[in-house]
């Protein structure tokens, strides 16, 4: 079985730019990405991917649609990667104030300029994400299903089956 890293990420565009991260990576350097990161125990993908937004960048993201799913078995790094991204609006102020300390700067980047620092681009999803996004890729949420208690989630779907009985 293979050790996948599940990992979240958002486009989020305002004015014809998009939000990005500076940060630093474990290796040493310094890299950009979109605002991403792992999922952590007892959240769902979509609470991480909120979660994630605020601390890269201080901003309240609303996930509105998903972009897409990725696997990348293996990455560039070895590693194994099924990444979900999506997008939505920031509400409120768009002025960012990263609270995680790996990353230097949240910055709001066109697309010229995200190809042009495209060597110091974290992953190759970065621009797979966008090139989606820019084709129009959303996806309902509610593809997306949680529980924290698989037996209660048993229960529930058995509970509707009998009702189709």
């Amino acid at each position: 079985m293979l050790p996948i890293h599940v990992t979240v990420a958002a486009v989020i565009e305002s004015h014809g730019k998009f939000l990005m991260v500076e940060e630093h990576t474990s290796n040493g350097g310094i890299a950009f990405n979109q605002p991403a990161g792992h999922l952590d125990p007892d959240e769902s993908i979509e609470q991480a991917v909120i979660r994630e937004v605020r601390e890269e960048t201080g901003l309240d993201f609303e996930p509105e649609g998903l972009v897409g799913i990725y696997t990348l078995n293996p990455a560039g790094n070895g590693h194994y990667y099924q990444r979900f991204c999506f997008t939505g609006s920031v509400n409120g102020n768009l002025e960012t104030s990263p609270q995680d300390p790996d990353i230097i700067a949240a910055h709001w980047m066109s697309l010229e300029e995200i190809i042009n620092c495209m060597n110091a681009h974290r992953s190759g999803l970065i621009v797979k994400c966008l090139q989606d996004y820019l084709n129009g890729y959303r996806y309902p949420l509610d593809v997306l299903h949680y529980s924290g208690d698989e037996d209660l989630l048993q229960q529930q779907s058995l509970n509707f089956l009998h009702g189709q009985l």
